[in-house]
């Protein structure tokens, strides 16, 4: 706080000395000029003549000759000193008045600026009377500061705020220092959700054993599907929809620079999904949702078949497209949580302002996708619903905890407890991974060699 003081206090001293030094300001201005800025130093007399200034002169026989006010006492003036004994001012129009100007004075002063914008004053209340023309020496008015003060004083105020107020900082003042991408944890991520998702394929082969007999139980009602007709093609149409996702996020990531940071977070929070999802689908089994789907139970009944079941759907990733078709696996939907995270990565991990309508694809593609879903009356909307909240949920925790640096706030073991996997796989972060992009290949030799001789045959040419 006292280095941005004092940066402060020399950005206004550059602009009082070119002004108050100027052959063409008289004696009286230089004054005024001095007060102004070097509130703290004013004596009993000089906040005489600055009351006589503002209008109050009525008021300096008993605050300057009876009470003794110079400088220092000002600036810690309230509005109470002046109503209560021993002051006791009774027009409460002039006691609000000199209260006014005096907040002016203490958004202009350097040395109490500071303590006036922590302790109650908003930043743009602090701007508005900084550049208020009763902030300025008398004599002067906004448009007496030339482009070159204005900056000097922006410049300063920028880093005095950055200074009093952490918790403002932009974007690129929280970005993390430390970008390592750890490709140890990386591969561990990896691992994770490999066998979250083997676990999770032999988990739909256990709940297929287990699904409900259609012609004693029915589709539970629904007021999507009870009110959607079926749409053959519809389940296809969404594994497309994540597949073009899919597409658009390997595209990210590979021209991304800070790539395997983005890939450790995505493994990690699609290990967790459905690991989550895996516990779900095991604790209640749910009645089949359209009669267009011919489930039957006990179809894997050896251990044996289970295996070969469990690893048919695995190498499928479980995509119909691909021959997958499995019954049971309800709540919460697995292609939902896919679709929307890719959406959530892709918007994340790209800038909004330069990609805009990149964001506005894959957040059409992520809605359509889940209405698919649901066409193809292939999960219930509870199931969808559920699915799309947990996922966001979980996205959105990981990355305010991520980049608000959590693990390193007094109550970091909170978070190490709730949070082991984010405690562990971001245990270095200290701020937003920002999205700076890269070439991810080496050029080739030759091409360097091009560009070398370019380079230096370019000055010759110059020359000649």
């Amino acid at each position: 706080m006292c280095t941005s003081d004092h940066m402060w206090a020399d950005a206004k001293s550059q602009i009082v000395s070119k002004r108050c030094t100027s052959p063409l300001v008289d004696i009286g201005l230089q004054l005024n000029c001095k007060m102004a800025i070097h509130l703290s130093e004013w004596t009993c007399d000089d906040v005489e003549k600055w009351l006589v200034e503002q209008g109050f002169a009525d008021y300096c026989d008993i605050l300057c000759r009876q009470h003794k006010l110079d400088g220092q006492v000002l600036l810690m003036l309230t509005e109470d000193d002046l109503k209560q004994p021993p002051i006791k001012l009774t027009v409460l129009g002039d006691i609000k008045r000199i209260m006014n100007k005096i907040n002016h004075l203490r958004a202009s002063d350097p040395a109490y600026g500071p303590f006036f914008l922590n302790n109650g004053i908003g930043l743009s209340k602090m701007n508005m009377m900084a550049n208020s023309q009763s902030a300025l020496p008398t004599g002067y008015s906004s448009g007496d500061i030339d482009s070159s003060e204005k900056l000097i004083l922006s410049n300063h105020e920028l880093s005095y705020k950055s200074a009093s107020r952490p918790y403002m900082r932009s974007s690129q003042e929280r970005e993390s220092k430390s970008l390592d991408p750890e490709l140890w944890k990386t591969f561990l991520s990896f691992v994770y959700v490999f066998s979250v998702f083997l676990l999770t394929a032999f988990v739909m082969v256990i709940v297929h054993d287990r699904v409900p007999d259609m012609q004693k139980y029915p589709p539970l009602p629904d007021l999507f599907l009870d009110n959607m007709p079926y749409v053959p093609w519809a389940f296809e149409a969404c594994e497309l929809v994540g597949t073009t996702l899919a597409i658009i996020w390997f595209v990210v990531l590979i021209f991304h620079k800070h790539r395997f940071i983005l890939l450790r977070r995505m493994f990690s929070l699609l290990g967790t999904i459905f690991l989550l999802r895996c516990v779900t689908m095991l604790i209640t089994s749910m009645s089949v949702p359209g009669q267009h789907l011919q489930c039957v139970g006990k179809r894997y009944g050896d251990m044996w078949s289970r295996i070969q079941r469990t690893f048919d759907i695995w190498c499928r990733l479980g995509m119909s497209i691909q021959g997958v078709k499995s019954c049971g696996d309800y709540m919460f939907s697995g292609h939902t949580s896919i679709i929307t995270i890719l959406n959530f990565f892709i918007t994340e991990y790209t800038p909004a302002s330069e990609m805009y309508y990149l964001h506005m694809v894959s957040w059409v593609l992520n809605v359509f996708g889940i209405f698919f879903i649901l066409a193809a009356h292939e999960h219930y909307s509870i199931d969808v619903f559920i699915a799309f909240y947990i996922t966001s949920r979980l996205f959105m925790y990981y990355h305010t905890l991520a980049n608000n640096r959590s693990l390193m706030q007094q109550d970091a073991n909170r978070t190490r407890v709730w949070f082991p996997l984010f405690s562990f796989f971001e245990s270095r972060c200290d701020g937003v991974v920002p999205n700076e992009y890269k070439w991810p290949f080496k050029m080739p030799k030759q091409i360097k060699e091009l560009f070398k001789r370019n380079q230096t045959s370019t000055p010759n040419r110059k020359d000649d």
